[in-house]
């Protein structure tokens, strides 16, 4: 039987339950806004599916997986078996359990919840056509809409995501047997963090990149520790190389990887991972109809607070632009939330931490020395090498630091670049420093638990105050 279509009303419409939309509408119901949520896949979207929390559970399992097998300098001797389905299948367990927490959270939050796809057809209506056959449509009346509908791979052409040898983000994070051979086209965080695991799971991993070196956008020391650790993992890099085609091949495929001076290398491998980044998905719901406009890369422009140019519109997470992060989008749907409940709320973006879940980890956040000057400060730098951390040497990590940025005249702290084991934890407290106008007086000032790796931090900051202690 099909459902008719009814017509029904809603003051906040929230299309998408990714991190920005999820958590909008879990705001919006604690400022007692009436909220409806329409989600087309699963609650939790890309990050909690098929991107931030599968990734980090194969990373985990991996990394423990090749520590014990390399601990002989520890007095642990050992050959781990590792079984990529059944580790699939512990990932898939806790993606479960978040997605139903999140429908929970939402729920909880007094949401009304609707599976389907949303697309406006004016600026204050949206047709939902519910998913399932035979399901039927209806048509929601709103005072106040958020577009949260996220991002999706980048399709490389001739590459494209079908069933077969090439693969997506999702589709790796997905495989349940380990590729013998793993051809990866990009050397960004995401290809570079899924090289680290296939390569610690016994893939033979390539690397084709058509830049000079790995996670544009760091600083050289930065990349060079996380490129190096990767290549004693056996990972080879093939730089400025562009991915120029594939084919079938006896044992496999074989992609052609081509070089500036037209060179062409051949990659033999069982399957090819594209990752060469993440565009908005806005084809789905219909921005024209609402006279929403995006930019030339396909991003909702939006304000402070998280509106588009059509003022009862707004966009938050991915589709809203860079910095493509999750923790970007919470903080973006609560603002959205907010500032409908009139609120006062807006966005400042001089402190959002950005990590990559490499080997060792990468985070920092605020400025590096180049930008601190190059907005007219005077840098002060301190910085403190894991090879002097009585913790990193007792995790036998020894390579990687922990580098504070300050300002030299009012020694105000300006940002922070950290490598090193649990970077994505030690960032936190130099993020609180910044949005915090904290000093490096106050960082050196704050006594650290020893023995632990925010130690390195805390003599970087001492460090850059011309008071080092330990190093």
């Amino acid at each position: 039987m099909v459902v008719g279509d009814v017509t029904t009303g809603t003051e906040v419409l929230v299309i998408g339950g990714g991190p920005g939309g999820y958590v909008a509408t879990i705001r919006a119901g604690q400022l007692d806004l009436d909220v409806t949520l329409v989600e087309m896949d699963a609650y939790g979207g890309t990050c909690l599916n098929h991107g931030c929390i599968p990734s980090k559970a194969l990373i985990s399992a991996s990394d423990l997986a090749h520590r014990a097998g390399q601990a002989e300098a520890m007095g642990i001797h050992a050959d781990p078996a590792t079984d990529l389905s059944a580790m699939v299948g512990w990932k898939d367990r806790i993606t479960k359990r978040l997605t139903k927490g999140v429908e929970s959270l939402c729920e909880n939050a007094g949401a009304n919840l609707i599976e389907g796809r949303a697309a406006f057809e004016s600026h204050e209506t949206a047709r939902i056509v519910h998913g399932g056959e035979g399901q039927g449509s209806e048509s929601i009346e709103f005072e106040h809409a958020i577009v949260a509908t996220g991002s999706r791979p980048i399709e490389l052409p001739g590459f494209e995501f079908e069933e077969g040898p090439i693969l997506s983000s999702k589709d790796a994070l997905a495989l349940e047997s380990v590729p013998e051979a793993l051809a990866i086209v990009g050397a960004g965080y995401i290809g570079m963090e899924l090289a680290t695991v296939f390569a610690k799971l016994g893939s033979e991993v390539t690397i084709i990149e058509q830049l000079p070196d790995a996670l544009p956008g760091y600083e050289d020391d930065v990349t060079e520790i996380v490129r190096s650790r990767a290549e004693d993992l056996g990972v080879e890099f093939l730089f400025e190389h562009g991915a120029a085609g594939w084919e079938d091949g006896s044992d496999g495929i074989t992609v052609l990887a081509e070089g500036p001076d037209g060179d062409e290398r051949a990659v033999d491998a069982e399957k090819c991972l594209v990752a060469v980044g993440r565009e908005p998905v806005t084809d789905t719901v219909d921005l024209e109809a609402a006279g929403v406009e995006t930019d030339e890369d396909g991003f909702v422009a939006t304000d402070d607070k998280a509106r588009t140019n059509m003022e009862q519109v707004y966009a938050v997470g991915d589709v809203a632009g860079e910095p493509m992060l999750a923790h970007k989008g919470f903080r973006e749907g609560e603002v959205a939330a907010e500032v409908i409940a009139d609120e006062p709320a807006a966005l400042d973006y001089q402190a959002i931490p950005a990590a990559v879940f490499t080997d060792p980890e990468i985070a920092t956040v605020g400025m590096t020395a180049a930008e601190a000057e190059a907005a007219g400060f005077d840098p002060v730098v301190g910085e403190m090498p894991m090879r002097a951390s009585g913790r990193a040497l007792t995790l036998d990590e020894r390579e990687g630091f922990a580098r504070v940025v300050g300002d030299g005249e009012g020694g105000f702290v300006l940002g922070a670049q950290i490598v090193a084991p649990e970077a994505s934890e030690l960032i936190a407290e130099v993020a609180l420093a910044v949005e915090m106008g904290a000093t490096l007086e106050d960082l050196a000032a704050t006594i650290h638990v020893h023995p632990t790796l925010s130690e390195a931090v805390h003599e970087a900051a001492m460090a850059a105050d011309g008071e080092s202690i330990h190093y």
